[in-house]
């Protein structure tokens, strides 16, 4: 059984984080593209950097990164979000970032409660949720538990969604092998193994000296066994607001893949957010589709009027499992 300690994210030795501390220091400072604040906000769970850009008046735009990642996978869509709202960027406690984790996280109730404190902290009463991977669970659980909050959600290959399976797996695994490898040959991988990250220098030498972090938050659970029949998808019920779940990807409506865990609660998809829209066809991921990939769209942002209930949020879901 683990010691308290033991549960909690942290660097595998001083000289590990100094290290990686450095190479992100440099790395931010060369692709961070527009003028910034950043903050060390002080939470129950340990102190969590934050980079805000963009206006000061409006609803942000708060942007949750993947496991294992920071606010620089964001750094190439920073300039054009930040020209018309405020921006939030965050560096999850527990990931590798500037961020220093000091109380075990076990469950997506507290990560939700750690996402919170953050957000009032920074004087934020409403927000546009935008997660990638595991920072669309920490967006949906933040949804769940702390009802009013979100203005919006927008997901981005979202975790929780379906099982993890083998063919996942080995990507993860073919990306990992492929980053070890010289950078030309390293570039050459990016297109057959979908992994456009495999591209990008500067995000490359941080991933390696990222090695000497130990990663101990939760996963999320399985999602449970409630299929789309061919209908709009029941806990994602687009019809609610006009708009209606289409797809090109491997997740299919009606094909009787799992959809997201979240109980009971009914969560309807405004048509003034986005098309409810799952895409597999990006180098982000391993997709069946044989058409070239396609680079991300950027967050669809428009203002909706808060919700009358906590049962009800607008989510848009762009999920390419």
């Amino acid at each position: 059984m683990m010691t308290e300690q033991q549960r909690i994210s942290a660097f595998t030795s001083d000289q590990a984080r100094a290290k990686f501390l450095a190479t992100y220091t440099q790395t931010f400072d060369r692709l961070w593209p527009a003028a910034h604040e950043s903050l060390d906000v002080v939470t129950s769970f340990g102190s969590t950097r934050v980079y805000r850009s963009g206006r000061t008046d409006g609803t942000p735009v708060v942007l949750l990164s993947g496991a294992g990642g920071n606010s620089l996978m964001w750094h190439r869509h920073i300039a054009q979000l930040s020209r018309a709202r405020p921006v939030i960027a965050i560096d999850t406690v527990g990931e590798p970032g500037a961020s220093d984790q000091r109380v075990p996280i076990g469950t997506g109730r507290e990560l939700a409660g750690w996402l919170d404190e953050v957000l009032t902290t920074l004087g934020v009463t409403r927000a546009h949720l935008v997660g990638c991977s595991y920072g669309g669970w920490i967006a949906v659980q933040n949804a769940l538990h702390v009802p009013g909050r979100a203005a919006t959600v927008t997901l981005l290959d979202p975790a929780g969604f379906g099982r993890v399976t083998g063919r996942f797996m080995m990507w993860v695994i073919a990306g990992g092998l492929a980053g070890l490898t010289h950078a030309p040959l390293r570039r050459r991988l990016a297109r057959p193994l979908r992994n456009a990250t495999l591209r990008d220098d500067d995000l490359m030498r941080l991933a390696a000296v990222t090695m000497g972090f130990r990663r101990r938050l939760p996963a999320p659970p399985r999602s449970p066994t409630t299929t789309c029949a061919g209908s709009p998808c029941r806990p994602w019920p687009c019809s609610a607001s006009g708009a209606r779940c289409t797809t090109r990807s491997r997740w299919r409506v009606g094909s009787g893949r799992s959809c997201p865990p979240l109980a009971s609660r009914s969560f309807p998809v405004l048509a003034t957010t986005c098309r409810c829209t799952a895409r597999t066809s990006s180098p982000s991921g391993p997709s069946s589709s044989s058409s070239r990939p396609k680079p991300w769209p950027d967050p669809v942002i428009r203002e909706t009027a808060p919700s009358t209930g906590s049962d009800h949020l607008p989510v848009a879901a762009r999920s390419r499992l």
